[in-house]
């Protein structure tokens, strides 16, 4: 297998067996059914050209409207964290400047995610850990239409989170190896 199949085959049974089974995106399961979840492997560690291949999956998405939503996955150069949210940010940015504000929103998800003001080995930061680090393209459109069908969406984080917290961190981290090891 490719280093490029094993990279979204580890990230496909993270969405399964984690994002999916513990409910941690209540939108995720439609998804998979419909076999309509993409993923994508950017084998570029220079800005620039992750920035280019990351506008080009926006265009993907423009012509493959069967494709509802792209997984970005970075599995080098951007193991830091904090090297890893300067290009979601500078993705956001770009998200701007070609106009698809209002068209795209982007979620990240890494290894090492840490919420600001969470300790490093809180449990509450696995409802933002992947395999490897992962900017989630959402159709904008169809992420509101799944909240205005979805009873008190802003409630999910905290399920989130408290469910996180109950099972703790050494749950999550085994399920992570798991997703690595199918």
């Amino acid at each position: 297998m490719s280093e490029i199949n094993q990279v979204e085959l580890e990230t496909a049974n993270w969405v399964s067996k984690v994002i999916m089974k513990y409910n941690i995106c209540p939108f995720a399961r439609r998804e998979i059914e419909r076999n309509s979840i993409r993923y994508f492997t950017c084998e570029q560690t220079k800005v620039k050209q992750v920035m280019k291949d990351f506008l080009t999956e926006c265009q993907y998405l423009d012509e493959n409207p069967q494709a509802e939503t792209t997984l970005f996955i970075l599995p080098r150069g951007f193991e830091g964290f904090y090297s890893y949210l300067d290009i979601v940010d500078l993705a956001n940015d770009k998200l701007l400047e070609h106009d698809y504000e209002g068209v795209y929103q982007l979620a990240s998800f890494h290894p090492d995610y840490c919420f600001e003001g969470e300790p490093q080995d809180s449990a509450a930061n696995y409802t933002n850990r992947a395999p490897y680090p992962t900017i989630h393209i959402i159709r904008e459109a169809s992420m509101e239409a799944a909240l205005a069908e979805y009873n008190e969406p802003e409630t999910i984080p905290e399920r989130n989170i408290a469910f996180a917290e109950r099972k703790g961190s050494d749950f999550f981290e085994a399920l992570l190896k798991q997703c690595k090891q199918s």
